[in-house]
């Protein structure tokens, strides 16, 4: 979660003819299937539907992504989220860090 702020931000410092490009970031924990040098599977399919979602300069992670992560670390609020192919009942969270913990 970390890398994925960070790296936004460092995008967003570039300028490119005026430019300045944003990132949005989705991030999702599963068990993909790897098939030679790619990855498939439904986790594979959820993890670019979040991507889809988030905006610009926006960190989204699914609550599978957050289990694994100390929470105490970053700030989440619960975004709303449906999209073709991904479980009904998968919980999404735009998420920021707090760089006081």
């Amino acid at each position: 979660i970390w890398a994925a702020h960070e790296t936004s931000a460092a995008v967003s410092a570039i300028t490119v003819d005026g430019y300045r490009p944003q990132l949005r970031c989705g991030l999702h924990t599963g068990t993909p299937r790897q098939v030679g040098e790619d990855y498939l599977g439904v986790d594979v399919n959820i993890a670019a539907r979040i991507s889809a979602a988030a905006g610009a300069g926006e960190v989204l992670a699914s609550a599978a992504t957050l289990e694994g992560a100390d929470e105490s670390r970053f700030t989440k609020r619960n975004k709303r989220f449906r999209a073709k192919g991904a479980p009904k009942d998968l919980v999404v969270y735009s998420v920021l860090p707090r760089y006081d913990a």
